[in-house]
């Protein structure tokens, strides 16, 4: 049975004050394509936002990037260690990227940090789907 994979409003960063938080206090792990900012939650949840600069291009761009962002974090939210607010961004890189890769990217910097359970299966892009012969 595939564990839950929605993103509901609950688990997101929705004020600019709490991105102000990450931003300023937060520590920071760089990948090939994505950035991650990280701290300790100070209301207990996880809360996850994703921001794409001004600088990184056009609108169409930008939103692109939120959407492989979006897409990548929907797949590793079953297994977020709880208790932390993430603010995720895309290198530039990223953006030229496909999902599969900044997929990938996250898995390996959220599980190089300890950010995921134990019972992560692995940066496999559908590790609930059954594998043929």
């Amino acid at each position: 049975m595939a564990p839950h994979f929605g993103f509901p409003r609950t688990s997101r960063l929705l004020h600019g004050w709490q991105f102000d938080l990450v931003f300023r206090t937060g520590r920071r792990v760089q990948g090939e394509l994505v950035r991650l900012l990280f701290l300790d939650a100070p209301d207990g949840t996880t809360r996850i936002g994703m921001a794409v600069g001004k600088k990184q291009g056009k609108s169409f761009r930008r939103n692109r990037g939120r959407r492989l962002l979006r897409e990548g974090v929907r797949r590793v939210v079953p297994w977020l260690r709880p208790g932390l607010w993430f603010v995720l961004t895309l290198r530039s890189a990223g953006l030229e990227a496909g999902g599969v890769e900044v997929y990938e990217d996250l898995a390996r910097l959220l599980r190089a940090r300890g950010f995921l359970s134990e019972d992560f299966p692995g940066v496999d892009w559908t590790p609930w789907e059954e594998k043929g012969p």
